[in-house]
């Protein structure tokens, strides 16, 4: 089982990889011209990249190596509207199971300092899963109407930042 260290090096992958699917995403959304879709996933690539950097900032500021991980292509055709939402929601469960067990490691280890830094990501977790699976319901009562999707996201706005959120390496990027 590797270090509680060693296991949040790979979640840095995992991140990246998670921005890099929500970027395959939102370009297909965006030809589709589903803009709403489209700026909703580039978005999420975005807060994906910047989990992976808070968890470079973490290690650097702990004194701990940063071993930046290689990572898969991510899927970048889709055969309706729903499948790449599935897709995010898959991959938010993941993440879930990956930051719990990365949350286990640190507590096994004592190191008392990892797991307070890992409390805001499970935190956020639990609201991206909420996020992808709202989403998947509006999008399947939409049914083929898809404008109505657009019309929802248009109408909900943007997030706000969260103050209680980790420095990223690099700020605000």
């Amino acid at each position: 089982m590797p270090t509680f260290v060693e296991a949040l090096n790979e979640q840095i992958g995992n991140e990246f990889a998670a921005s890099q699917q929500y970027i395959a995403i939102a370009v297909y959304y965006d030809n589709e011209a589903l803009e709403q879709l489209a700026a909703l996933f580039y978005q999420q690539a975005l807060e994906e990249r910047n989990h992976a950097m808070m968890m470079v900032q973490y290690l650097m500021d702990a004194d701990h190596p940063v071993v930046i991980p290689g990572i898969e292509a991510p899927k970048t055709s889709f055969g309706s509207v729903s499948e790449p939402i599935s897709l995010a929601l898959a991959q938010e469960r993941r993440v879930t199971e990956q930051v719990t067990a990365l949350t286990k490691a640190a507590r096994k280890a004592g190191d008392f300092q990892g797991e307070q830094f890992m409390q805001w990501f499970l935190k956020e977790q639990v609201e991206e899963v909420a996020k992808m699976s709202n989403l998947l319901r509006v999008v399947e009562r939409a049914g083929d109407n898809v404008l109505l999707v657009e019309d929802s996201l248009a109408r909900a706005g943007g997030e706000a930042a969260d103050a209680t959120a980790p420095r990223a390496a690099g700020g605000a990027l």
